[in-house]
């Protein structure tokens, strides 16, 4: 009887029997399944944050499909198969853990964790091959979230010496880029001001980051937050039997206090 494992990845090849497969899925590449793969890694995220474990199983499935799809179509072009995916991070996960499948010691997290960015390192020097590649900053997808770049990017510089040693100049940064923020503006170029405001993203990204602050997730909690409240605005806005767009600002901006103060209390 075979696997669920097996069974999965011939069911993958199935559909992309060119005969009698799916035709969708049959369309599909490398670059077609990105979106895919980029949602189903965020719905795994969001059955977690949800703490819904029964979606979670689901979820998982969804994106280990994502997985599957790609080994089969590597191995259609004779570039890699399933069974090469999970030999290659198996390998990773061994030279990574050698506190666990050999017989080096720690004494603390902090010479783990070192350990750990120098075998990632090490990986990528190997791998280089051009300048660029070879750089402290290479392997840090430029497709992930902005928020999450942004910090990845400067915990590599961090790790290699550019840095702040303490937090206090980060705020000296912070309110330094809002002021140039601010000059942009009265001076009306579109373009300087992006430029500014991303700046200015930039260093607040790396205030959370001296704080022990993931700014990915303190953004989102505070856009749900921003949510939760924006809907009380709006419910109490139609027990008044009014529209938003009826209200004067001074209105809103009351609701927006109250709703601080009631959901608070939730």
């Amino acid at each position: 009887m075979l696997t669920h494992t097996q069974a999965l990845l011939a069911l993958m090849a199935r559909l992309r029997q060119p005969e009698n497969g799916c035709p969708w899925d049959l369309k599909q590449d490398f670059n077609s399944l990105i979106p895919y793969v980029i949602e189903e890694a965020y719905e795994v995220v969001d059955a977690i944050e949800r703490n819904d474990l029964d979606d979670l199983c689901s979820e998982l499935g969804d994106l280990l499909l994502q997985v599957v799809f790609h080994a089969q179509i590597a191995e259609e072009r004779g570039l890699f198969n399933f069974e090469q995916v999970a030999e290659r991070i198996c390998e990773k996960l061994i030279r990574r853990h050698p506190h666990v499948f050999a017989d080096t010691v720690f004494a603390t997290d902090g010479e783990r964790h070192a350990a750990w960015e120098q075998a990632k390192a090490d990986e990528r020097q190997e791998k280089a091959k051009t300048v660029e590649q070879a750089s402290v900053l290479a392997g840090v997808a430029s497709s992930l979230p902005a928020l999450m770049e942004c910090e990845k990017i400067q915990e590599r510089a961090a790790r290699h010496g550019f840095d702040w040693p303490q937090v206090e100049p980060v705020f000296d940064k912070v309110q330094e880029e809002l002021d140039e923020v601010k000059e942009a503006w009265r001076l009306g170029d579109q373009r300087h001001i992006q430029e500014e405001v991303g700046d200015l993203l930039l260093v607040v990204v790396n205030l959370a980051r001296h704080l022990n602050i993931n700014a990915e997730l303190a953004l989102k909690e505070s856009t749900r937050k921003f949510s939760r409240r924006f809907r009380y605005i709006e419910q109490q806005v139609e027990t008044a039997g009014k529209s938003l767009t009826e209200c004067e600002l001074v209105e809103l901006d009351a609701l927006w206090h109250e709703a601080k103060m009631v959901l608070k209390q939730q």
